[in-house]
């Protein structure tokens, strides 16, 4: 049996983390997740003032709503 001193896998005490990769990768995710949302956003709003169908300009005919009675 090992020690207690001693960790069970050898390697592990040399472990590091790289931030420098992780924040440079952080950033780039963020930056690339904006600007896919803005063109999300952006899509759907072009989309919708393109359509220019004769039939959406005609009004649609309101029906009265009968008052409610509790």
């Amino acid at each position: 049996m090992s020690t207690t001193s001693e960790s069970q896998f050898a390697d592990q005490s040399a472990f590091e983390y790289d931030y420098y990769t992780l924040q440079t990768t952080g950033v780039i995710l963020g930056f690339v997740m904006f600007v896919a949302g803005i063109l999300i956003a952006l899509s759907k709003k072009l989309k919708c003032s393109k359509s220019s169908n004769p039939v959406e300009a005609t009004p649609v005919p309101k029906t009265e709503v009968p008052p409610q009675t509790v």
